[in-house]
């Protein structure tokens, strides 16, 4: 009898252990019983209603893409979620996403688990809805895209911690993301456009039992055993299948060569971390390790440079360069978009053309649209140029800023009004070379990614 006694109290204390532990678990959870009270509707107009905890999407006809977003915005998390989609639906979860009236007049952007009941069956891979597109697909995860039932509730768990994001279907890992393009946003779930699909009008997706862990998450976070898709310095799922090749290779100088030397620089520049830097020697144009530039030419192009700027510093990307052209002092011709930090560098307030050496801008030339969503000083931006048949944009962080054309007659009157007006045909050149600056402060580059395009003449 006493052993008896002591393998029931034993017992007890056990189970009330595992309660205390489930209890101290600080879960939060995100749906009221019967409203849809903390979230609200962007994008399209699918309707959602809450049926005792339940969340039901339901599409509409002549609408895009409609998601439920939280009210909350969110950085570190982890979710766990369950739900269920009809067959000849997709939908997905947004994580960290925004709605942000300068990019595409607040369209909904951002990291999206995918919900996908097709033959594909990519649920719980990572698409990047309205920019990048596909970043960790499950092409090779055969194991995670047999893990989705189908007509039946699915189970999500998602960490996003730091740069990582990490997804389960059903207890399988899906997905490991390692990537920081975007740190914090809003969950949203999404009831996808059905566009001329009439057979799909009133299809629903329905979501219930969401908890989200925003404290203690070293604590609670799983490992995967899943090798991580590293976007640093890598061509994402999406680049690769459109034609993007990477510029730099993040760790060598192969490729790249002093503007004025046959060689790399041995000083002014290094390689740290997957970072190109320019060094900090005192903010003069091109005297310490002096600019580098491809050891190839471009003509059309589509440019994606990742920089980031110190206080007070001054740099630029240069494109259709010849470094034949100036092989005295200074920095080598070439058209510029600017990099600098316009609250501190006096640049800014200087130029041809009133605004045109602020950040982003056409050097000395045109000035980028002051309503730029520019990171803050320390942080990532990515510049992206676009150069076809002589049409060119400047963007930074998927937002365009300028345009012009390549010999107009308003770019030739620019010209004939700037300090590049000695130089015979300047920004006219067939082809040249990308040229990163060095102005002596302290900035770096990564991710430096081109494709070629097609002239559309042809």
């Amino acid at each position: 009898m006493n052993q008896f006694l002591k393998i029931v109290v034993l017992v007890i204390i056990l189970c009330c252990s595992c309660k205390t532990k489930t209890k101290t678990i600080p879960w939060e959870s995100l749906f009221s019983k019967n409203s849809l009270e903390g979230w609200n509707i962007k994008g399209g107009t699918a309707t959602y209603k809450n049926e005792n905890g339940t969340i039901v999407g339901t599409t509409v006809p002549n609408t895009p893409n409609t998601f439920l977003c939280s009210d909350k915005i969110y950085n570190d998390f982890i979710l766990e979620i369950d739900f269920k989609v009809d067959p000849v639906m997709n939908s997905g979860i947004q994580i960290r996403s925004n709605s942000l009236p300068y990019y595409r007049d607040g369209m909904v952007h951002g990291y999206q688990v995918e919900i996908d009941p097709s033959k594909r069956a990519w649920s719980g891979g990572i698409y990047d809805e309205k920019r990048r597109l596909w970043l960790n697909p499950l092409k090779d995860n055969i194991e995670a895209q047999n893990a989705f039932k189908q007509n039946e509730w699915n189970h999500y768990r998602i960490e996003a911690i730091g740069d990582t994001i990490k997804t389960w279907v059903n207890g399988i890992a899906a997905s490991h993301l390692i990537d920081d393009k975007t740190a914090a946003g809003f969950i949203g779930l999404q009831v996808h456009g059905i566009g001329k699909h009439t057979d799909r009008l009133g299809k629903q997706t329905m979501w219930k039992n969401a908890k989200i862990l925003t404290t203690e998450l070293a604590k609670y976070s799983k490992k995967s055993p899943l090798e991580p898709i590293i976007t640093k310095n890598n061509l994402t799922f999406q680049e690769n299948r459109t034609g993007w090749k990477m510029l730099w290779d993040g760790k060598t100088t192969n490729g790249w060569r002093g503007a004025k030397l046959a060689k790399f620089p041995e000083k002014g520049w290094s390689i740290e971390n997957g970072e190109l830097i320019v060094e900090e020697t005192g903010g003069a144009e091109s005297a310490a390790g002096g600019d580098i530039v491809t050891t190839k030419d471009y003509s059309n192009f589509e440019l994606l440079v990742d920089f980031k700027l110190t206080a007070g510093a001054n740099s630029g990307i240069k494109y259709y360069v010849d470094t034949e052209i100036n092989k005295g002092t200074g920095s080598s011709i070439g058209l510029e978009y600017q990099i600098l930090d316009d609250k501190l560098h006096e640049d800014a307030k200087r130029g041809s053309h009133e605004g045109s050496r602020t950040v982003c801008s056409l050097y000395d030339l045109i000035k980028a649209d002051p309503i730029k969503p520019l990171k803050p000083i320390g942080q990532w931006n990515t510049a992206y140029i676009k150069s076809i048949d002589n049409h060119v944009e400047h963007w930074v962080n998927d937002v365009k800023v300028l345009e012009y054309e390549r010999g107009s007659a308003e770019f030739l009157k620019l010209v004939s009004e700037s300090k590049y007006a000695k130089w015979p045909n300047f920004g006219l050149l067939e082809k040249g070379q990308i040229l990163l600056q060095d102005h002596g402060d302290k900035v770096s580059f990564r991710n430096i990614k081109i494709r070629i395009t097609k002239s559309k003449k042809n």
